[in-house]
């Protein structure tokens, strides 16, 4: 049973000491899932004929109860809302940008985008952390400053089971192996095979330090017994821009940000850390074809706000966001940029987040990755 009528009577059964699975169990025919519900008058005189007190009073006190229940108004922003992403020029924005205007024309207030990389997105997590739990600050999240770098960090200055609150997962993605034209190289083989017989020759590029793009690669070095040196930016945009000149060598990187360049020719496909090839390049292996087994390697962002911000806020941005991202306009968008759209619950985005934390500090610790 589900709906104000139950929560209602759940409540009356509580408050006047009778037992709620008794009475459930007596009305229950009545709420089934896909009938028309019963009438509340008529929930009345069948409770009443259980429940030994004036149908008319019981009936008053649903009717207020009702009354007060609909008259409650749903939330909305009073003020401009901020959407803080943490890294510039990146699929995060990307999600980001795509998003405000649309949770703009829903809640009826302007929704700004804002960058503020650092610290491998830890600065612009602690801002939204920190903020007031008023729902008028938005934070995209992503691998990183939710769970890698807990342990990539000998300090947090923020705890991000506790001080954010979870919206939505919103998409996942592997990521593609991608190399400079320039550098020769044609497979990861070859990537593997010079880098062993000359460490060092190659540096390597990530879109922040704890990024996904940076433990990656490290699980890659890890994996092949190779040393590549790590450049580490302040968002893909840099890093994309550096690698199309040959001032790095590779990065990994999710397709939203190279497919285009890859395209033109400008990028060269080697690998894709998934356990399947993407449907628009079949042509290139995952790295468990490559001969590296059980490599995989997922990217993933989501929207949180502050934590403690109350339920009633976290629900409408919930519905709101899903609603979105399931639309067709951003659903086809985001199947361009190779996303599995996810659209979690609150709760199970803080169970992934849960689930993230040690599978990557098991990475950083087997890596030996660092911060700096």
């Amino acid at each position: 049973m589900v709906g104000a009528p139950w929560a209602l009577i759940e409540s009356i059964s509580l408050c006047f000491g009778f037992k709620v699975d008794s009475l459930a169990t007596a009305i229950a025919p009545h709420f089934d899932v896909g009938e028309t519900p019963m009438p509340v008058p008529s929930v009345l005189d069948l409770i009443a004929k259980r429940i030994p007190w004036p149908a008319a009073a019981l009936g008053l006190w649903l009717a207020m109860g009702l009354a007060a229940q609909a008259q409650t108004p749903e939330w909305a922003p009073t003020k401009p809302v901020r959407i803080i992403v943490p890294i510039v020029g990146s699929t995060n924005d990307v999600l980001a940008r795509l998003l405000a205007p649309k949770l703009s024309e829903a809640l009826g207030q302007p929704v700004l985008v804002e960058n503020k990389p650092g610290a491998g997105g830890n600065l612009g997590a602690d801002m939204v952390a920190k903020a007031a739990p008023d729902g008028h600050t938005l934070l995209i999240g992503y691998n990183g400053p939710l769970a890698i770098n807990v342990s990539l960090f000998d300090k947090m200055p923020y705890d991000p089971m506790k001080d954010l609150a979870p919206i939505t997962l919103a998409v996942k993605s592997p990521q593609y192996l991608v190399a400079h034209p320039g550098s020769g190289l044609q497979s990861v083989q070859d990537l593997v095979n010079q880098a062993r017989a000359n460490p060092n020759k190659f540096s390597y590029g990530s879109v922040a330090v704890g990024s996904a793009s940076h433990l990656t690669m490290e699980m890659l070095k890890m994996a092949a017994g190779i040393q590549i040196t790590h450049v580490p930016y302040k968002g893909a945009g840099p890093a994309v821009t550096d690698l199309i000149a040959g001032n790095i060598q590779v990065a990994f990187f999710v397709p939203g940000n190279v497919q285009q360049f890859a395209k033109e020719g400008r990028l060269r496909l080697l690998g894709v850390s998934g356990t399947k090839r993407f449907k628009s390049t079949p042509q290139v292996p995952t790295l468990i074809e490559a001969g590296f087994k059980d490599f995989e390697a997922t990217s993933w962002i989501g929207l949180l706000t502050t934590g403690g911000t109350p339920k009633n806020i976290i629900d409408r941005y919930h519905r709101e966001t899903v609603k979105i991202l399931q639309s067709n306009e951003i659903r086809q968008k985001l199947e361009e940029m190779e996303f599995e759209l996810i659209a979690s619950s609150p709760d199970q985005f803080a169970a992934w987040i849960a689930t993230e934390i040690p599978r990557w500090g098991k990475v950083i610790k087997a890596t030996g990755a660092k911060a700096d």
